[in-house]
């Protein structure tokens, strides 16, 4: 499946370049290359940077301008080496590769844009962006390689593409079922030889703090106390070690 995510290469000047840029994006299973003003994309030199990924250039398609390479894109983002005296909103590699994910898995067409080498992308091309991304880098020698560029960007996005999915929201159980495992869990523990009868506040203290931060729900304690009426078996009291608790915290 084609992704909907398109890198937009803006009057790049050095063909390894380009052939670079095409080996980071097949990295990182993007495959839409557009090319604006353009230098010559299927050179000897861009093929071998490339290094396998020149399908990635057969497939490019040639623009005019740059704005026919975005028309068909709903969100279009500007890479920026400096930050501009005019304030575009400005994103950093991880929130824009967010933001990209959401938008593709909400199936619109994305345009992450990238200029020339030297200059990088005008104020004019900068009017098109909804937000410019910028990559913090030492500031005594900022200047990234295209090819590094794009391979930034589209490492945050395959990290946020892959990001695990937020488990389904759980309803904790209620109150009254959590007290009734924390007073089977008592039981258990004094049957099995385990709770000090002399001090055993602070030790339970300790584990219900620990079960009130998991959050259990119905499901979860019906395991545990299947688990602890395992562990009981047929050494399980008649009930006396908890009424002795019960009558030590009246």
């Amino acid at each position: 499946m084609q992704s909907r995510v398109r890198i937009v290469l803006v009057e790049t000047s050095h063909a390894g370049n380009i052939g670079a840029v095409a080996r980071a994006m097949k990295n990182m299973g993007l495959d839409d290359l557009a090319l604006v003003r353009c230098v010559p994309h299927l050179s000897g030199q861009a093929v071998a940077r490339a290094s396998g990924a020149d399908d990635l250039l057969h497939r490019a398609r040639l623009f005019d301008s740059l704005e026919e390479a975005v028309a068909d894109c709903q969100l279009v983002i500007g890479a920026s080496a400096r930050l501009r005296r005019v304030r575009w909103p400005q994103l950093d590699p991880r929130q824009c590769a967010r933001k990209v994910a959401a938008e593709e898995a909400a199936g619109r067409k994305v345009a992450l844009l990238f200029g020339r080498e030297r200059t990088g992308l005008s104020n004019a091309e900068l009017d098109l962006c909804h937000y410019l991304v910028h990559i913090p880098a030492n500031p005594e020698y900022s200047s990234l390689n295209l090819a590094m560029a794009v391979q930034v960007i589209a490492y945050e996005l395959r990290m946020a593409k892959s990001a695990p999915v937020p488990e389904e929201e759980r309803e904790p159980a209620p109150l009254a079922a959590f007290e009734g495992f924390m007073d089977h869990l008592v039981e258990a523990l004094y049957d099995i030889g385990y709770l000090d009868e002399r001090n055993p506040e602070k030790l339970l203290r300790r584990l219900r703090r620990l079960f009130h931060r998991a959050e259990l729900d119905a499901h979860e304690i019906n395991i545990l106390r299947g688990i602890l009426n395992a562990a009981q078996g047929k050494k399980r009291r008649s009930g006396e070690g908890r009424e002795q608790w019960m009558r030590k915290t009246i």
